[in-house]
């Protein structure tokens, strides 16, 4: 019986989440004479569609976000995993507490202070933002993942004369590479996917990422909204998404399970 309240729950849950996306890939092909990739055409060829611009900005924003993202929660996650010093403990809540901080509120503040940065409508100004908000729960991650490696690998790198960035690079990267691509995927997803900063902190529309570009798509003719051709942007943004958490699965699902066991 037990087992039989699994495979429901399981299934509806599925279905609860999976349904959306199948209902805008059905929509996305369905056109009035039937199925085709007309809708698709529009997306790509109407004024207020998807230029390819908007797409390299994209690419540009999500790898300027996966790498910066990657490189500071590496280095923060193993000072604060394998390292004592004054105040760590302190530092490291303070840098958890900006998870209660709505990055919406204060998106008017940053875009003040990137423009006194000389970073206002800029496609790096927008990375800084969303790897300042991505760092509490990917520091936090690292963290973890640094922690569950045994201190006898490291203890052994030393003893063959390995600094710590020497140890950090050889032995600790390598063992803590489901946490690298779990943080490096949830730095991805937020990346591609957000609409808010972008719409708060880029002006001009050479700038705009694809998401942008998706919604801008509810004014074309005149303020009427084709429904098909959102649908269509709706799955060629998804696309990207699912194909890496495809390959990546089993990596992500040991990122969050590194840390539950020590040692």
């Amino acid at each position: 019986m037990s087992r039989w309240s699994y495979y429901v729950t399981g299934t509806a849950l599925a279905i609860l989440f999976l349904f959306p996306l199948l209902w805008s890939g059905w929509a996305s092909v369905r056109t009035d004479s039937g199925f085709g990739a007309e809708n698709y055409a529009r997306l790509f060829t109407s004024s207020n569609g998807i230029r390819p611009v908007h797409v390299f900005n994209s690419v540009v924003v999500s790898a300027l976000t996966v790498g910066g993202t990657l490189v500071v929660a590496t280095f923060a996650g193993y000072a604060f995993g394998r390292f004592r010093f004054p105040g760590r403990d302190v530092l490291f809540l303070l840098t958890l507490a900006i998870l209660m901080v709505p990055y919406a509120t204060i998106l008017i503040a940053l875009y003040v202070l990137l423009g006194w940065l000389g970073l206002e409508d800029s496609l790096v100004g927008l990375s800084l933002v969303l790897i300042v908000f991505q760092l509490p729960f990917s520091v936090f991650m690292m963290r973890n993942s640094f922690e569950a490696v045994p201190i006898e690998l490291e203890e052994s790198a030393r003893v063959d004369g390995c600094t710590s960035f020497g140890t950090l690079v050889r032995i600790m990267l390598p063992a803590v590479r489901p946490g690298l691509v779990t943080v490096g995927l949830f730095a991805f997803l937020t990346s591609w996917s957000e609409f808010f900063a972008p719409l708060i902190l880029l002006n001009s529309t050479g700038k705009f990422t694809a998401i942008l570009a998706v919604v801008n798509m509810r004014t074309a003719s005149h303020g009427s909204i084709d429904y098909a051709a959102l649908e269509a942007g709706v799955v060629f943004m998804a696309v990207p998404c699912l194909v890496l958490f495809a390959f990546l699965q089993r990596s992500y699902v040991r990122g969050f399970t590194s840390g539950a066991l020590k040692g």
